[in-house]
């Protein structure tokens, strides 16, 4: 089951973001930071939202869309942040179902295009993204610590 996060569920991602954090290698996690930051997305999704993926009633993963521009096609995107399910449950659907979930859920928040990056080194998200119907951006992505 897949649902958005709220503040009856927050407390079941947390540890998600952690693993997703842990797994990037992240240094100086700081639970206190998280949980700030993503409490944002509970119940203002103005620039954002948390999707939670539950089996057997235990959270598994999670996602996360932000709201993004696009001056090129002078619109506003989804931006799919972060995608994380648990090593144990990958190669199940899982992830599949998380962002086609996402997809949805941005179409009918009025978005036009679904995007994302991952890590070069991220193969195994990769072989799921080459699975689905989408293309592969031509763009380099480039970021300066400020």
């Amino acid at each position: 089951m897949i649902e958005k996060v709220s503040p009856d569920n927050f407390s079941d991602v947390l540890p998600l973001i952690r693993e997703y954090q842990e797994f990037y290698a992240v240094e100086n996690i700081d639970e206190t930071k998280n949980e700030k930051y993503f409490s944002q997305f509970l119940t203002d999704h103005q620039n954002g939202v948390l999707y939670l993926c539950h089996i057997d009633g235990k959270a598994i993963g999670f996602a996360t869309i932000y709201k993004g521009f696009s001056s090129t096609r002078a619109e506003t995107v989804a931006v799919l942040n972060d995608l994380y399910v648990q090593t144990s449950y990958r190669g199940n659907g899982y992830g599949k179902d998380l962002i086609n979930y996402a997809e949805s859920e941005a179409k009918k928040m009025g978005f036009s295009r679904l995007q994302w990056l991952t890590a070069q080194s991220n193969e195994r998200a990769q072989q799921l993204y080459n699975d689905l119907d989408v293309s592969k951006s031509i763009w380099f992505f480039y970021a300066k610590e400020i």
